[in-house]
């Protein structure tokens, strides 16, 4: 297996389908990594040679936030609108959808599991 990121990507598969395991990876930015370091995208993982993974490590650690910094980077935003008390970061707080979707009929992802009234402990 090929270690990226700090991340194992499957041998077996397509590149450009492989970078999309690495967190803040998504479809376009495996392109414009692989475009950037001259890689085919049907290439698979097992068939690289070491210069082309080489490649697309620096490519990664120097111009996209993945991982493990990434999720910091959103905790810390999360966490300093709810101390500034913003609109969203009191969404935040109470559990509500963020951004602006209706709450009287949808949203039990965020809201939880409904529960009637009856089962309610006092």
């Amino acid at each position: 297996m090929a270690r990226v990121a700090r991340v194992d990507i499957p041998d077996n598969k397509r590149v450009a389908v492989a970078l999309t395991y690495i967190k803040g990876i998504g479809d376009t930015s495996a392109g414009n990594i692989l475009r950037e370091a001259s890689v085919d995208t049907d290439t698979r993982v097992k068939d690289l040679t070491e210069t082309e993974l080489s490649s697309i490590r620096d490519i990664i650690e120097n111009q996209y936030i993945v991982e493990g910094d990434l999720s910091q980077r959103i905790r810390t935003n999360v966490s300093r609108l709810r101390e500034i008390n913003s609109y969203r970061g009191v969404r935040h707080k109470s559990g509500l959808p963020v951004r602006g979707q209706k709450t009287q009929k949808n949203t039990r992802t965020r809201k939880g599991r409904q529960r009637s009234a009856g089962s309610i402990q006092r």
